[in-house]
């Protein structure tokens, strides 16, 4: 579990480790994941650092949920995407700086990128250079499963949005790539297996 291995930082030596989390442009579940990761953030100071990484769409979408100030109070840096390799995230995670990269949520063209191997993003380009490195890339699709679903606007309105049939294959054919781990929401952050071997079943 990804809140497992945290814990298990704790019978390692001392060093602080690094975790990424990426955030794209879907507001979908994103202030839960705030909560989420805020809950995580503090059982762990003291022996996990984790920065975040907004994807630029990310970035609007953050300020549109107000989540902005949230993620500076509480993590130690907050970047903002320039371009594919700037901030440096895909070359830190390729040398294995970070113990796992984060991307939660994902939109529907962040988890197709991965899939097709296009690195042309911030996120993308880390998801990328980290399986190369041999670092685990735990991703929340906000397109998880085809039918309706249901999000919350930041004005309490509820809206209604179809999930592609398309979308969906993209998160099948992720699901099948080595070191990948799908989430459904965000809950799951502090449940889900951590399995950080190159021989994953599929």
């Amino acid at each position: 579990m990804i809140i497992e291995a945290m814990g298990a930082f704790k019978k390692e030596e001392k060093k602080e480790k690094k975790v990424a989390w990426g955030i794209t442009g879907s507001g979908d579940r994103l202030v839960e994941t705030v909560e989420v990761m805020k809950k995580i953030k503090k059982r762990y100071a003291n022996d996990v650092n984790v920065s975040v990484y907004l994807s630029q769409a990310g970035e609007k979408v953050a300020k549109y949920y107000r989540v902005t100030n949230d993620l500076k109070e509480h993590f130690s840096r907050v970047w903002v995407e320039i371009n594919p390799n700037s901030p440096f995230l895909a070359g830190q995670l390729e040398l294995g700086k970070f113990e796992f990269l984060l991307i939660a949520p994902a939109t529907s063209n962040t988890v197709a990128k991965i899939s097709l191997g296009i690195a042309d993003s911030l996120l993308s380009n880390a998801a990328t250079m980290a399986l190369k490195g041999f670092v685990p890339v735990y991703i929340m699709p906000s397109d998880y499963k085809e039918g309706i679903a249901t999000t919350k606007l930041p004005d309490g309105r509820i809206l209604k949005l179809r999930i592609r049939r398309e979308d969906v294959e993209h998160v099948k054919e992720l699901g099948n790539v080595t070191d990948v781990f799908l989430l459904e929401k965000p809950e799951e952050i502090t449940k889900f297996s951590r399995n950080t071997s190159t021989n994953k079943d599929k």
